[in-house]
């Protein structure tokens, strides 16, 4: 494909030598996903296992009324420890792909640095699954996450929720309702590249109807898979879409990032902006040159560095330390 001329140059040379793998979603169909899954179940089952001092368990908590349990996987540092700051996890891969297992690296790099604990959910996934049943799991788990916060050493008032790109979307909509629903209480959410909107009527969703990763299409999928025929009606909530969120007040702190060369600029862009006019405290990062997901496809990059430094820093700062 011909490259954006705005790519970041670095970028560019790394993968112009190594191409990154394709997920070809205009031909993708709802009979297609479970292969797909499966290839990434397979990729991880193949994966050695982590050389860290961190302890992971599965656990599988209560889930929605009258739904599944939902498993949770959960990252602690190795020993005893009381009143550790946590971050509520949620993985990406646009509403229909996707466990908690892609990010164990990430999550771990968090774990050694910070020393948190994390808790990563591994909700539903659309089409089989439609709003409300991923934000709902999402939500489900995180309400596990406070009541067990003592027994996981975790400190009450210090429990982030983050997640990237659908996982971003969906962690701003766990914190809208946590908000509406009274708790539980969330001290700071991280959003990664969010997917918030849609409608897909911005400027940058329609610019990238090609894209190195995730482009128009791509996204439209994702929120027909989420939605159905509802996609784009008026009726859309924001717990579904956190961009039709028109009351943004009392909401915790944020940090978001996105790319330039991204569908999800425009919206990310004018999230972080309403957020700030709401009176939230927010932090933005718009990475020029970067595509979706560049910072875990060329890690070694300066940007991608950058990138992963920002987010680091603004946890510390969240937590205090």
């Amino acid at each position: 494909m011909a490259y954006h001329p705005n790519l970041d140059p670095e970028i560019r040379a790394a993968i112009e030598q190594t191409p990154l793998p394709a997920l070809d979603m205009p031909s993708m169909t709802y009979e297609a996903l479970d292969g797909f899954r499966a290839q990434i179940n397979a990729f991880l089952a193949a994966a050695p296992p982590a050389d860290a001092d961190v302890v992971i368990e599965d656990r599988h908590v209560p889930g929605p009324d009258g739904a599944p349990d939902v498993r949770v996987r959960i990252y602690r540092p190795a020993g005893e420890g009381v009143n550790r700051p946590a971050l509520y996890w949620i993985h990406g891969g646009g509403m229909i792909i996707g466990v908690p297992e892609i990010d164990d690296a990430m999550v771990i790099g968090y774990v050694e640095q910070l020393g948190v604990v994390v808790v990563s959910v591994d909700y539903r996934l659309a089409p089989e699954n439609p709003h409300p049943a991923p934000v709902e799991d999402c939500y489900a788990g995180l309400v596990w996450t406070a009541k067990a916060a003592g027994e996981l050493g975790i400190d009450p008032a210090r429990i982030a929720v983050g997640g990237a790109s659908a996982g971003g979307g969906l962690a701003a909509a766990t914190v809208l309702l946590a908000r509406d629903r009274g708790g539980p209480d969330v001290a700071f959410q991280l959003l990664v590249c969010p997917m918030l909107d849609d409608r897909n009527i911005t400027p940058s969703s329609h610019e990238f109807a090609d894209a190195i990763v995730w482009d128009r299409s791509a996204n439209l999928f994702g929120w027909t898979a989420l939605l159905g025929d509802r996609v784009g009606a008026d009726d859309v909530p924001p717990y579904a879409a956190p961009a039709r969120a028109t009351d943004l007040s009392g909401l915790p702190p944020a940090f978001i990032d996105v790319g330039e060369l991204e569908v999800f600029r425009d919206e990310d862009l004018d999230y972080a902006l309403r957020l700030s006019q709401a009176g939230v405290s927010t932090e933005f990062h718009l990475y020029p040159g970067a595509f979706h997901g560049f910072d875990g496809m060329v890690p070694d990059a300066e940007l991608s560095k950058r990138a992963r430094a920002a987010r680091l820093a603004a946890l510390k700062r969240a937590y205090g330390l």
